[in-house]
């Protein structure tokens, strides 16, 4: 029998993270080399694939690891970590049928339908006197916090993949730390 490649991890199997905005995602920490994350991650029970190149920022190379949970199916990728140069680790993603639950102030994060988390946004944002910013898929997102939700498809039904990213000297945004292949994602 095949694996369903829309099946979505229970809620009480998740692990459980939080999230420091431009600061850190569970373990992982904005800066941190390959090896680091990867120390970081096999503590938490993750295993990590390969680091790959996916391209060029600027004058340096832009790197990439995928993690799943121990024991998961190898196809799976809970997390994906991107690595910019000397800058180290710049965009952490979350995926939305597997990864860890990551909740901020009270906010989960990640697996949701995306209308409930921009709703929980949006009152966030406004309460606390925070831009709203409409991202380029038209979810609620925030630069201030470095947080971009994404749509990602489970069957028939979308749910929110979480990508976080922090500022640096070249890349200004967090639109602008996401890499090219992470848009085409979905």
């Amino acid at each position: 029998m095949c694996p369903d490649p829309w099946a979505v991890v229970d809620e009480s199997e998740r692990a459980q993270w939080d999230y420091a905005p431009l600061e850190r995602v569970g373990p992982l920490r904005f800066g941190m080399s390959p090896q680091e994350a990867t120390v970081a991650m096999e503590a938490r029970g993750y295993a990590s694939g390969v680091l790959s190149k996916v391209g060029e920022f600027g004058p340096f190379e832009q790197m990439r690891t995928r993690f799943r949970a121990v024991g998961a199916p190898s196809y799976r990728d809970d997390v994906v970590a991107y690595y910019v140069g000397p800058m180290g680790l710049t965009c952490i993603v979350v995926d939305a049928l597997s990864g860890p639950q990551v909740s901020w102030d009270g906010i989960r994060l990640i697996g949701r339908p995306p209308s409930e988390l921009s709703a929980d946004l949006s009152a966030y944002l406004e309460r606390t006197g925070r831009d709203i910013e409409i991202t380029i898929e038209g979810d609620i997102g925030s630069q201030q916090l470095g947080m971009n939700p994404r749509a990602q498809r489970a069957g028939d039904v979308l749910l929110t993949r979480l990508v976080f990213g922090r500022p640096n000297d070249w890349a200004t945004t967090v639109f602008d730390c996401i890499p090219a292949e992470e848009w085409r994602m979905h």
